[in-house]
């Protein structure tokens, strides 16, 4: 039967090394289990400053987490890095810096998530401001990706109204596109991206019907858009509730300015 004391030593080793094994689980589970509670109270954290306006708060928050594998945590922290870009006190270096690191974020967001609508929507807003660097050509070459990117958005979360709002600016900007970009378009694409003001406005109106008065900007590009069609007013009826918008940020502000000079700039005829 061989030795009984090897046996036996061999059966406790079995056992602790089997106690080991569930051990070593149970504290993997619970290092896992506190990581995701951990990242859920960041993004508790990290949204209440966003709803609040804090965004150097935010930013200073996500910061520390840039080196984070989390989609949730890096498409944020790419947001909170293009809202600091957009401050008026933001010098141009700075900004400039901001700008392709957010894109860096939101790029990694994605490779992390490519389910996460917002993942789709922010890198594709982050190579938008990025083109602002490189040239026309690059922004009108980019056109397709960034299409692509907010149909993406809007297909895995229909209910977000900012998706659909960027969709129409989207439209609306290749609609007003200048003669000697749709030039260069023609160049670089056999199919150059175009779109009309009508379609911009279907895109804009939808935002507001998932989300009525969810962005100022949304109400203003609606009057903008009208006046571009000639219909002076609806131009004046959605002018007037952007200039009215309670201003809750930077943007606000300037986008109240906006609409009130367009309301100055024409008469309405009943």
């Amino acid at each position: 039967m061989g030795n009984p004391g090897t046996f036996k030593r061999g059966l406790l080793f079995s056992a602790l090394s089997y106690l080991g094994f569930e051990t070593y689980q149970v504290i993997s589970q619970a290092a896992v289990v506190h990581a995701t509670a951990k990242v859920e109270e960041i993004l508790e954290q990290a949204d209440y400053l966003y709803e609040s306006g804090e965004t150097e708060k935010l930013y200073r928050l996500l910061i520390s987490y840039k080196e984070s594998e989390d989609a949730e945590l890096l498409w944020r922290l790419a947001r909170a890095s293009r809202d600091i870009a957009q401050l008026s006190r933001t010098s141009e270096e700075e900004k400039k810096r901001l700008v392709y690191e957010a894109l860096e974020y939101a790029k990694r967001a994605l490779e992390k998530n490519e389910s996460s609508f917002a993942a789709h929507k922010w890198y594709a807003i982050c190579i938008s401001d990025v083109g602002d660097y490189e040239g026309i050509k690059v922004k009108i070459a980019n056109a397709y990706i960034i299409k692509e990117h907010f149909e993406k958005a809007i297909e895995l979360n229909p209910k977000d109204a900012t998706s659909i709002h960027l969709m129409g600016i989207w439209c609306y900007t290749f609609a007003e596109m200048p003669w000697y970009q749709r030039k260069i378009a023609k160049m670089l694409f056999a199919t150059p991206p175009n779109s009309t003001y009508e379609e911009a406005l279907s895109y804009f109106h939808r935002a507001e019907q998932v989300d009525p008065n969810f962005y100022s900007k949304n109400l203003l590009l609606l009057g903008k858009t009208y006046l571009k069609i000639q219909n002076r007013k609806l131009a004046a009826f959605w002018l007037l509730k952007a200039k009215d918008y309670p201003a809750h940020t930077e943007e606000d502000k300037q986008i109240q300015t906006e609409a009130a000079q367009l309301l100055t700039s024409f008469s309405v005829k009943n």
